[in-house]
């Protein structure tokens, strides 16, 4: 079968065909996908078919609206059958932060475009006249939801990526995957060799195999899932109207109608799952395998199920399916590159792939043909996982999602399952000392500190934990604060080079020695692909920061942008180098008892950078603050980090100085109108739509982006920086933004400002009604606020304190 293509996608469920067919769609037709056994013979074939709507995750919304959207017109747009059945969905609200949630994504789905209602109890026996709705708050009724056959999905999609020119040739199995010295991969077949430009691993449960090949592993536990169909129900015969899903927390479960017949399927507790197989390597012929029933461990919840649909239990079981679905640790799917490869991205790893393979399918092709997709995609971007994403990691966060599927994920909660991946020496002192860990990218860090033994309550709104929140504030902004940032990615960039290729990839102006300069990196298409802060050392040497969580993948902006011949070399020095971040007025005392380095302003103002003795013990200290007031980060080998901490907190006792966490931080870069990378900082949006002008410098010759940048010109989008009207509750980012009843906008980010006491957003509106003064309003949690435009920070608008 010797063969080339541009692009070989590597696995035939609905994943794979569902990109096969978007970048037929966008007119790459040089497409070949390879399927070791049938189309669909892997999790596909014995899915259930469901396609809901409502899910928690802004971005993931847009993902299954756009695959429900598709599948309602397929059948008529190929002549497959689909089997649609568009009977809506019902999800049960059974506490009050259930509720809580239902309000927040009604928001989302009033930017997203589905319809979306929050029902009482009344409106739900109406809908469904035969379920139980004892321990019932509300339900979340979802119209235009549905269920499908899903082979009938992946075969009508197959038909029309051939109809648009891309190829698939079943039964032939990758047996290697090998790089060739120009760049281009050659497949191994089990019928021959085929070139590709690009290969799309979308081998759902042998997606790990599959990377294997090409010396990498995967993120992914293979768990069983139990659905059960019974017999003949009297009770829906004859009806005309098909009853919608019912999704239930009591039993954990999905009910609905099949024919005649009902259908349940469960996701049993945490501890229960199994794993296919332990090792999480499924072997090659097992093509369309189901396994052993164990109704068992689906027990208690199969019994309330039975009690919330009190019609099923009278008929039995007529047949039970077990088949094996992929899971990422975090619940969503792995759409993106693979770190540290050119050319080989992933599109699997998802545990709705009905829901999700036809979208996932479209933003992920416009992403590998365009450079940017019209959605956020940090969230699914493979690269959010490194290597402490082991075994361990794999099944305790995999089984965990998998028990949680309808558990209400609340805002700051943090699960148990695979911690301490990754920690600071500093790691037991603080957790002495009250911390509370939130987990970025495997690293354990500060979120606040709990002084007197409480636990947070988590919760939508306001909760017990807001006035510690308000105390660490207010230590920062009157006194000094210190917080321990270790999980910052960190690289030395050096070389002859390094200077050359660093230009040529940030839009800002790089710094001069010892000076410091917050700069980005753009696509060819001119959005947003990265932040970092650019520290240079020496002529030849500079010290590049990044957010915790983009890790992998600003190194492989590094790595990728070197050019043949440059001399440069990228070091990763994250786990070399800790951080501690000591800022506040009183941040120059402190530091001047541990150091004899000048620090006043004419030799160490802001945005400057020196390598000075603190404590006898070297560091990199960078006199940078994300919260706004005088500061420094200061940067030790991780080796010196609980000495350096040590003499901190001791020099600074007079002071008042306190430890603060990340609830603090985002407090106060809001009141600073600091943007947030992955979130005001996307590639959904260029530096002029983020107001971010100031920091492209067109001058200084060229750089990627550069010229798509000026073509644009004018706002597409216009980000707003807003205070919100007084509530118990804040924006988290995509509540909708309405000018009168009509919805304009989606924010990003929000939160309460302690210091200026005033609740605090971002948001992307269009240009025109972007100015102050303009009447607008956000939906939180049901209730729409006022929008106040601001034009300046509310806090230190001039910079006086970081400058101090």
């Amino acid at each position: 079968m010797d063969d080339q293509a541009r692009i070989v996608i590597v696995g035939g469920g609905i994943m794979g065909v569902g990109l096969l067919y978007h970048l037929a769609a966008e007119g790459c037709d040089d497409v070949l996908l390879i399927e070791k056994g049938e189309l669909t013979s892997g999790s596909t074939w014995h899915a259930a078919g469901q396609c809901p709507n409502l899910v928690g995750n802004y971005n993931l919304a847009k993902i299954h609206e756009y695959s429900v959207s598709l599948y309602r017109k397929l059948e008529p747009l190929t002549g497959q059958a689909v089997g649609w059945h568009g009977c809506g969905s019902v999800r049960f609200a059974l506490t009050e932060r259930d509720l809580d949630w239902f309000r927040y994504l009604r928001g989302i789905a009033a930017n997203v475009g589905y319809h979306m209602e929050i029902v009482d109890v009344e409106q739900i026996s109406r809908l469904n006249p035969f379920v139980s709705t004892e321990g019932v708050l509300a339900g979340a009724w979802t119209r235009d939801d549905g269920h499908a056959d899903p082979s009938g999905l992946c075969n009508a999609m197959a038909r029309a990526a051939r109809d648009l020119g891309a190829r698939i040739v079943r039964h032939n199995r990758v047996t290697g995957i090998d790089a060739l010295p120009g760049g281009e991969w050659e497949l191994v077949t089990e019928q021959g060799r085929v070139r590709a430009e690009t290969v799309v691993n979308a081998a759902g449960c042998y997606a790990r195999q599959v990377a294997r090949m090409v010396g990498t592993d995967l993120p992914i536990i293979n768990i069983q899932h139990h659905y059960l169909v019974s017999g003949p129900v009297p009770e829906l015969a004859g009806r005309s109207e098909e009853l919608p899903v019912t999704r239930d927390p009591y039993a954990s479960a999905y009910l609905r109608q099949e024919q005649q017949s009902g259908l349940i399927g469960i996701y049993e507790g945490e501890g229960l799952a199994e794993a296919w197989p332990p090792d999480g390597l499924p072997p090659w012929d097992s093509d369309s395998e189901l396994f052993s029933d164990d109704l068992e461990r689906l027990m208690p919840w199969l019994g309330r199920a039975m009690a919330r649909m009190p019609i099923f239990e009278p008929a039995g079981i007529r047949r039970i399916v077990n088949g094996a679905i992929s899971h990422s640790p975090d619940g969503l799917p792995l759409l993106g590159p693979v770190a540290g490869l050119r050319n080989f991205w992933l599109c699997c790893g998802s545990s709705f792939g009905i829901a999700q393979g036809a979208g996932s399918g479209k933003y992920l092709a416009q992403w590998m043909l365009h450079g940017d997709s019209e959605i956020n995609m940090t969230g699914f971007d493979p690269r959010r996982f490194g290597v402490f994403a082991d075994a361990d990691y794999m099944g305790g966060r995999g089984r965990q999602d998998y028990a949680r599927t309808y558990a209400t994920a609340l805002p700051g909660e943090e699960l148990p399952a695979a911690r301490r991946c990754r920690t600071s020496p500093l790691y037991d002192k603080l957790k002495a000392q009250g911390c509370v860990y939130t987990e970025t990218f495997g690293w354990e860090r500060p979120q606040w500190f709990s002084v007197d033994g409480r636990e947070e309550e988590y919760s939508f709104r306001h909760n017990n934990v807001f006035e510690l929140v308000r105390d660490e504030c207010v230590a920062v902004r009157e006194r000094v604060g210190v917080l321990d940032l270790s999980g910052f990615a960190k690289y030395d960039v050096t070389g002859r080079d390094a200077r050359a290729m660093l230009d040529r990839l940030c839009a800002n102006r790089l710094p001069r020695r010892n000076r410091i300069a917050l700069t980005h990196l753009l696509s060819e298409g001119g959005r947003i692909a990265a932040e970092v802060t650019v520290t240079c050392l020496d002529d030849d040497a500079f010290y590049v920061l990044s957010a915790a969580g983009a890790e992998l993948r600003d190194l492989d902006h590094l790595e990728h942008g070197r050019r043949p011949g440059e001399q440069v070399r990228v070091d990763n020095v994250t786990d070399g180098r800790g951080v501690l971040v000591l800022t506040g007025p009183r941040a120059r005392d402190v530091l001047a008892r541990l150091t004899d380095a000048s620090l006043d302003n004419s030799a160490f103002r802001w945005l400057a950078a020196r390598e000075i003795d603190i404590a006898g013990m070297p560091v990199r200290a960078l006199r940078v603050s994300y919260v706004g007031e005088l500061g420094w980060e200061l940067h030790p080998a991780m080796e010196h980090m609980e000495t350096l901490y040590g003499a901190l907190k001791e020099a600074g006792a007079e002071f008042g100085i306190r430890d603060f966490g990340l609830y603090a931080v985002n407090s106060m870069r809001l009141e600073k109108a600091y943007r947030s990378w992955g979130a005001e900082l996307t590639n959904e949006v260029t530096m002029i739509d983020a107001a971010m002008d100031r920091f492209i410098k067109f001058d200084k010759g060229d750089f990627t982006g550069r010229e798509a940048t000026l073509r644009q010109r004018d706002r597409a989008l216009q980000l707003i920086y807003f205070s919100l009207e007084a509530g118990d509750a804040d924006v988290l980012g995509g509540e909708p933004i309405f000018a009168g009843d009509q919805c304009v906008g989606v924010t990003t980010t929000g939160g309460y400002g302690h210091f200026v006491r005033q609740s605090l957003g971002f948001g992307y509106v269009p240009p025109s009604l972007s100015e102050p003064g303009t009447a607008l309003t956000v939906e939180v949690l049901g209730q729409r606020r006022r929008v106040t435009i601001l034009k300046d920070p509310v806090y230190d608008p001039a910079n006086l304190r970081l400058r101090a």
